[in-house]
């Protein structure tokens, strides 16, 4: 099993925190995000761990290995994991995205899950949601699941909180199989198309062509660093 943690992005929503650094690179209760993810991927038991770079990625220092995206101010997260493809077409791979904490557990229920694609949800959203806003569903997008825990639906903008039935965290897990899944996707596509895509739309456009991706809720705590105030906030009650 390998990671793959995706932070080829700047984050600008992050104001001046990433004018110097990456915004992997900033600090949460006194390590930075990427530290955090990798604990929690090395806790989960994986140690092979690879992170996709691209703005100023001559800073990064750490023991892993590198795949970079050249082209990372003019695409979005699919094709900076489509770099990794070399890893991917050969083995399964933990995919994160490098401005969430999570711990051990989270990723060993994604390792123990079955499915070619499966993501991790988060079933008690709320409580975190109604800290970071005023109104949880001005950020919240719909999120639902089967009975066999099978995702049928993501990403929409929704007034109805009963069609959340989870958070989409950003780690999730593709086979082989299931990579191949996105590379058919993907030559559907057109090169802007494929450039503009985000992995929730990635997951949208493959549940319309009945790919089956499986979900794993988590019970453990983990946050989503999308802004200065996420930051604040967070520093203030959880660390």
């Amino acid at each position: 099993m390998k990671g793959i943690i995706l932070a080829a992005g700047r984050g600008s929503r992050m104001g001046g925190l990433t004018s110097d650094r990456p915004k992997c690179m900033t600090e949460l209760g006194g390590k930075t995000l990427v530290e955090w993810q990798l604990d929690g991927l090395r806790g989960g038991g994986v140690e092979d761990i690879a992170i996709v770079r691209g703005y100023l990625g001559e800073t990064f220092e750490l023991p892993v290995k590198y795949f970079t995206n050249p082209r990372w101010a003019e695409t979005n997260m699919v094709m900076s994991l489509a770099e990794a493809r070399p890893w991917l077409q050969q083995n399964t791979c933990l995919v994160s995205y490098s401005d969430i904490i999570y711990g051990a557990d989270s990723v060993k229920r994604l390792i123990e899950a079955e499915g070619d694609i499966v993501i991790t949800y988060d079933p008690n959203w709320r409580t975190l949601w109604e800290l970071r806003f005023d109104d949880p569903l001005a950020d919240a997008e719909t999120f639902r699941i089967d009975g066999s825990g099978r995702l049928l639906e993501i990403g929409k903008r929704t007034n109805d909180i009963e069609e959340i039935e989870g958070q989409y965290m950003g780690l999730l897990r593709f086979s082989p199989g299931g990579w191949q899944a996105v590379e058919n996707c993907l030559v559907q596509l057109t090169p802007e198309q494929a450039d503009r895509l985000d992995m929730t739309s990635l997951l949208q456009q493959l549940l319309q062509q009945e790919v089956k991706i499986q979900t794993v809720a988590i019970e453990e705590s983990w946050y989503e660093v999308d802004s200065e105030s996420d930051l604040r906030l967070y520093q203030e009650k959880f660390f």
